[in-house]
């Protein structure tokens, strides 16, 4: 190692960001381990690199002692006061033992360090970049598939979406360019090690703010987000300005917006609600497509009592449920939808009970009358007799 070599390394630090002193030192260490492996010595030494000249010398230590046992550690007051005449017991001292050829092993072990750090620099710059990204969306190209992972390439990186985070039924191809929402970074012995999602409810959330610039500049509010990837999701969207219209916004013109968002998830249908601080308004917003009567709340139990016309029954609840279940997710409520016709034969039958319950009521009143007259008739001819 020479002066040259001493220059390269402050270049690296300006570059790379690396510190030069702790580079240094890990050579430094580094070569004491090469000395003992290539040299076959139990010494305790230290190797010291001249910060200016990048020279390295290996000094042996050896503590001071009244009578050595083992010459490789320790050394006689007589000999060390041969060195320096203060030497007391229990000082160390250190005798220089730099091999001849140790120049050449010093500038490969050097090498190998600065390698291994510079690594180890790029994956934790790498690990900082992507954590500052952790809950956020990434652009990525489709590398290779392997065990069900797909492999995307980040550019500085590569990203894996696992098998639970793909979107049932979506084709994955090699070269595609997708976006995918950042789950978790890890750090790992192999460095940084990124998981990707296409299934998160967050997912839907940034592609909305990528195409939505009422929603970046925080002009529009996406309250809640109710998903089943592939398939259908819904958002609930508020804007404390009157002035702008929170769903037209997140629709675009003709549409644009919205199409946007589907397309990058390929298909997937999404209704975008208006959310209101009004529990029953809110609830009957969720439910669209399909149009509400009425709705009615119980807020101590968050419960709501849903009727919708005979024709917009199927649709409320859609699907295998899917209506009503996603609109439960989006506002937190319990949702009981009945049909207009189910209330009214609900109405029907609670009136003939109550017609029922009072002609019991007149009949047992009756019953009692009577019984009370003939005891009376009963009381007054016993009397008479």
């Amino acid at each position: 190692m020479n002066a040259e070599f001493m220059e390269a390394l402050y270049d690296l630090e300006k570059e790379k960001g690396i510190s030069t002193e702790i580079l240094l030192e890990a050579i430094e260490q580094a070569l004491i381990s090469a000395y003992k492996k290539n040299f076959g010595t139990a010494q305790n030494v230290r190797v010291h690199i001249d910060r200016s000249t990048g020279e390295n010398k290996v000094f042996a230590r050896k503590e001071v002692t009244e009578e050595v046992t083992d010459d490789r550690t320790e050394i006689s007051v007589a000999e060390a006061r041969k060195i320096n005449p203060n030497y007391e017991v229990g000082d160390i001292v250190e005798v220089e033992v730099t091999p001849k050829n140790f120049g050449r092993i010093a500038a490969q072990t050097a090498k190998q360090v600065v390698v291994q750090r510079i690594r180890e620099a790029e994956r934790n710059v790498i690990y900082e970049e992507f954590l500052e990204r952790e809950d956020d969306i990434v652009t990525g190209t489709i590398q290779r598939q392997e065990s069900g992972n797909i492999f995307v390439d980040l550019g500085k990186t590569e990203a894996i979406l696992t098998p639970s985070e793909q979107i049932p039924g979506e084709v994955y191809k090699q070269g595609e360019r997708i976006k995918a929402y950042v789950l978790e970074v890890r750090n790992t012995p192999k460095g940084p090690q990124i998981m990707l999602s296409r299934t998160h409810p967050s997912l839907l959330k940034r592609l909305f703010e990528v195409e939505v610039p009422e929603i970046y500049d925080g002009l529009v509010e996406i309250v809640s987000v109710a998903r089943e990837a592939g398939s259908r999701s819904k958002i609930a969207v508020h804007s404390k300005d009157e002035k702008i219209d929170p769903v037209g916004s997140c629709v675009g013109p003709k549409g644009m917006r919205v199409q946007a968002v589907v397309n990058e998830l390929k298909g997937e249908k999404i209704d975008i609600v208006e959310y209101s601080e009004d529990p029953a308004r809110y609830v009957s917003n969720s439910l669209s497509p399909a149009k509400v009567i009425s709705v009615k709340v119980d807020e101590d139990k968050k419960v709501s009592s849903v009727v919708v016309p005979d024709y917009q029954l199927s649709l409320a609840i859609g699907k295998a449920g899917q209506n009503a279940r996603l609109a439960a997710k989006l506002t937190g409520w319990k949702i009981d939808i009945k049909s207009e016709s189910q209330v009214k034969n609900e109405d029907l039958d609670e009136e003939d009970l109550d017609v029922n319950d009072i002609m019991q009521q007149i009949f047992e009143s009756d019953v009692e009358d009577t019984l009370s007259d003939f005891n009376e008739d009963v009381t007054h001819k016993e009397e008479g007799e």
